[in-house]
């Protein structure tokens, strides 16, 4: 039998999950990605002389990449070094406000009661067996098995989880469900900003992004060469594997034929055959018919109230004096909900925005390194890089505002050369059709999670994979969404396998 040819739309880590999943499987496998590197937006930019990480910086559920290395015979602490952080983050409101987490959950205890009291330290340890509990309940039934809506889900769980499904509290928002653990307003933005996490915003996403706190416990490492060299260790995996990965080649169309995928078309005119399709762009890509109008019911279309947060980014070399840095510290602002009144009714970059820096010469512990150090900066944006890009003026204001911001904790920059920045509308421009959003759908609601679009698509032969499908943004996560995307195709060729032509008065063919 001849080997099912599968063309992998995308060279993002949910692409690449699912191309080496199914290059190891034996499928003759091609990935096709616009850019000249793999990684989508696990990627590095030049500054100076050297790179500076301007993608996702923190790594967790180490599990998503070990089962994934395992299961194409390879070993992922043999490819990539990891370090364990027993510091998670250092975080700042003023020059006398800090606080600082750890993987240790007592540790983490003892500065919260330093910081803000033991009540709110026992809160502290009442929501982190809450969180692992949330992370308990879903990890099974929802992250690691395929789509599912509030009824299959409840259905996976049996009878017995109906119960734990209920104390989740997946019908109150994040905000809300802080307020039974902590009273100190700093300690409500600190957790309540794992709703950033998804691009979303704590006053309306789920409370089950509680969850994010047991998954930084359960570990975060830092990766040698950054989680762009994680992308590329898997893109190299694959190719070992038998993948074919083309770079510089940009998909116009998928092509389809007999009510089924064929193939795809490159903008330079050039068709790639195909049995099956592995898209990895954003779903909001497909619903705008970036990719053809056969494909575009497998997309959905967003309004810009309906798109994750986007971001502006700084990556720079500077000197960092007076505050110490940790890899992972946040300088939170005055008000958080007056800043996401700015980000999501105003659609405007707040006056006072949250910071976030990760200091990538910083080992796990946070030493400082001599000399100038590469940073990343982070401020939350609206989505808007397509209906509404920022003014000169804009970024230049957003610029000071964000050094006002570590200014007012301590910290003080001296930039030794040029800065990179990236704004909602390069975002566009990297992942057309988003509006920058790099979350896809904002999490908003409890029903925002099963509005995820699956592996499996109305169009046969046309799959989905990345942060914007099930089940949701993040590294690990879009890794996951490859693998049930690779699964799902192993699933349907071993059905159509199965189901032979049976020559039986009345009869049909069965599985």
């Amino acid at each position: 039998m001849a080997q099912e040819r599968v063309v992998v739309i995308g060279a993002g880590i949910g692409g690449l999950a699912a191309a080496l999943r199914l290059a190891h499987a034996g499928f003759d496998t091609t990935v096709l990605e616009r850019a000249s590197r793999p990684g989508g937006k696990m990627r590095a930019v030049p500054v100076g002389d050297r790179a500076v990480e301007a993608g996702p910086t923190l790594f967790t559920m180490r599990w998503v990449f070990e089962e994934l290395f395992a299961d194409c015979g390879a070993q992922l602490a043999e490819r990539v070094s990891l370090a364990p952080a027993h510091l998670l983050a250092r975080h700042a409101w003023s020059r006398d406000e800090r606080l600082d987490l750890f993987a240790d959950i007592e540790a983490s205890a003892e500065a919260i009661a330093t910081f803000a009291g033991s009540r709110e330290a026992d809160g502290y340890r009442r929501f982190c067996a809450r969180s692992a509990e949330v992370y308990r309940t879903l990890e099974g039934p929802f992250i690691r098995e395929g789509r599912t809506g509030p009824a299959g889900l409840a259905q996976r769980v049996g009878l017995s989880g109906l119960g734990d499904l209920w104390r989740i509290q997946p019908f109150t928002t994040l905000w809300s469900a802080l307020g039974a653990y902590f009273r100190d307003p700093r300690l409500l933005q600190l957790f309540g900003r794992y709703a950033t996490y998804c691009g979303a915003s704590p006053f309306t996403a789920p409370a089950t992004l509680m969850l994010v706190a047991h998954v930084e416990q359960a570990g975060v490492w830092t990766v040698a060469g950054g989680l762009s060299g994680l992308a590329r260790a898997v893109a190299d995996l694959a190719a070992e594997r038998g993948a074919m990965l083309r770079y510089g080649a940009e998909v116009e169309r998928i092509l389809t034929g007999g009510g089924r995928v064929i193939g795809v078309r490159l903008t330079d005119g050039t068709v790639v055959a195909a049995d099956r399709v592995v898209c990895n762009a954003d779903c909001a890509a497909l619903g705008a018919g970036l990719l053809g109008t056969e494909a575009s019911a497998a997309g959905e279309h967003l309004a810009p109230g309906e798109r994750s947060l986007s971001a502006v980014t700084i990556c720079a070399e500077a000197v960092a004096t007076g505050f110490p840095l940790a890899h992972h510290t946040v300088f939170f602002s005055r008000d958080y909900r007056s800043e996401f009144d700015a980000l999501l009714r105003a659609r405007r970059l707040p006056d006072d925005p949250t910071v976030y820096i990760c200091a990538q010469d910083r080992d796990a512990a946070g030493a400082a390194p001599q000399g100038s150090e590469r940073l990343l900066m982070l401020v939350n944006a609206p989505a808007d890089g397509r209906e509404k890009p920022l003014t000169p003026s804009e970024t230049e204001t957003c610029e000071r505002n964000l050094i006002r911001r570590v200014q007012a904790c301590g910290l003080a920059l001296d930039f030794t050369s040029s800065a990179v920045m990236t704004t909602p509308r390069d975002f566009d421009a990297l992942f057309p059709g988003t509006g920058g959003a790099l979350y896809g759908r904002a999490a908003q609601g409890w029903a925002t999670t099963f509005k995820r679009a699956g592996a499996r698509t109305a169009l046969p032969g046309l799959y989905l994979a990345g942060g914007s499908i099930h089940p949701g943004p993040g590294v690990p996560m879009a890794a996951q969404s490859g693998r049930l995307a690779a699964a799902a195709i192993l699933d349907d060729r071993d059905s159509t396998a199965r189901s032979r032509v049976v020559a039986t008065r009345g009869g049909t063919s069965m599985r």
